[in-house]
């Protein structure tokens, strides 16, 4: 009960940062329970950054914010070995990227080098400088916002950074009520700076354990492996899922169940964070004439539920 309370006022808090917006910010909530990364996509000015920085704070975790250009190196990420007189020696500066909670804004703005860079701590949860391997502070998430592909300036993340990434979230543009709440509205980046931590590290560790434990029936597992085979036949997708997307779908399917208020997954858990874990790990067929999302619910609507 107590960490239901605790759930409820960080999303709660979270909702009058970002109006408008309750089922993205659930979703949000659910990947980083589940203990994954998360990608937010759109395009500039809808909230990107600033639901990245609320997440950051509500959670009460350590954060450093990273903003990606074009000339980022990944020394200026990871962090340098600088020689010091007075220590006879090698020193090593630790970089942004030893905190709880990375916000890589407009990840799609620096090189593939750079981005190249996380792909090792967001795995690994670990960095190996200069042949020395460090490890990353307990809990490490990235949080990542990123630009549509066809705006100016940027580029496209590797397929195999894309997968280290739990789920990608769109937030789009507000209805007129929200967007009127807005206008009408504190600055954001005032709440921001008075927004308190809803929640501790060690609270999150508990969440994190609990939602671990949610019972994963063995129909609802079939109804999984019948979505991801669906994904391997070659009918809605050029290439299916990886056991990795799999158990990435377990997990969010876990917290959503807990988010609910169950201790059990049902298949509409499945089917809920479904097209948020998988679409950006999927590439639809030629003659799709959908994007990634849409086919992934049409592939849901095609398989029958246990």
């Amino acid at each position: 009960m107590q960490a239901d309370a605790h759930i409820q006022q960080l999303l709660n808090q979270l909702n009058t940062v970002i109006v408008g917006k309750s089922r993205q910010v659930h979703d949000c909530v659910a990947c980083l329970l589940a203990g994954g990364h998360l990608l937010i996509e759109d395009v500039p000015g809808v909230g990107k950054t600033t639901l990245a920085h609320a997440l950051a704070k509500s959670f009460g975790l350590q954060f450093s914010r990273v903003q990606f250009t074009a000339d980022l190196m990944p020394t200026d990420l990871i962090g340098v070995s600088v020689y010091e007189r007075g220590r006879e020696g090698f020193v090593f500066h630790p970089g942004p990227v030893f905190a709880q909670v990375l916000l890589a804004d407009e990840i799609n703005r620096a090189s593939p080098k750079t981005q190249s860079a996380l792909l090792e701590a967001m795995e690994e949860k670990q960095v190996t400088v200069e042949g020395d391997t460090r490890d990353l502070p307990q809990p490490f998430f990235v949080i990542a916002t990123q630009n549509p592909h066809d705006q100016l300036g940027t580029y496209a993340l590797p397929e195999s950074q894309l997968d280290r990434f739990h789920m990608r979230l769109s937030l789009g543009y507000p209805d007129r009520q929200a967007e009127r709440a807005l206008l009408r509205g504190e600055d954001r980046r005032d709440m921001l700076d008075r927004l308190p931590a809803a929640l501790t590290p060690a609270d999150l560790t508990r969440l994190q354990q609990t939602v671990a434990r949610t019972h994963t029936a063995e129909p609802v597992l079939d109804y999984l492996q019948d979505l991801v085979n669906a994904t391997r036949s070659g009918r809605w997708f050029a290439q299916g899922l990886s056991p990795r997307a799999s158990l990435a779908v377990v997990r969010a399917a876990k917290a959503e169940a807990f988010l609910q208020g169950r201790d059990y997954v049902a298949p509409d858990d499945i089917a809920a964070v479904l097209p948020q874990t998988t679409a950006h790990r999927l590439v639809p067929v030629r003659d799709a004439g959908r994007g990634a999302v849409e086919q992934v619910r049409a592939m849901l609507d095609a398989v029958p539920l246990p």
